[in-house]
């Protein structure tokens, strides 16, 4: 039962705050999918590459480390309630086919490294922006 309510306790938080960034909205996304990959017995390799993945999409999307914290705490939350399904509730549960197919279009993701740069002061600092010459 411990586990049952911390879960809704979480669950309670995530919906008092909202995704509002593209960071938190990655970081929610992958930690549901991951989360449920993980209960649906998915192999733990996958489920580790796939949050590499995820971490370094939070990090591009992150503005500064203080965001990058924050949307990973939220994955974090995100995976925990997602990764353990309580019998004894009616809470309704993401169907494992989906789950998978879901975690196989992400797998195929591919992340242009380059492009993206890293979280540092020399990415922030880049002239062009999202918007510029739209």
């Amino acid at each position: 039962m411990p586990v049952s309510a911390a879960a809704i306790t979480v669950a309670a938080l995530l919906v008092a705050s909202p995704s509002t960034t593209d960071a938190d909205r990655i970081a929610a996304n992958g930690g549901f999918l991951l989360g449920n990959a993980h209960r649906c017995g998915i192999d733990d390799n996958r489920v580790t590459r796939a949050g590499q993945l995820v971490r370094t999409l939070i990090a591009a999307a992150s503005g500064d480390d203080k965001a990058q914290e924050e949307a990973t705490a939220r994955f974090s939350a995100f995976f925990l309630v997602s990764a353990v399904a309580d019998p004894k509730t009616e809470k309704l549960i993401a169907s494992c086919k989906r789950i998978t197919a879901e975690l196989r279009e992400l797998e195929d993701h591919r992340v242009d490294l380059p492009l993206i740069g890293s979280n540092d002061d020399t990415r922030r600092a880049s002239p062009l922006r999202p918007g510029d010459g739209e």
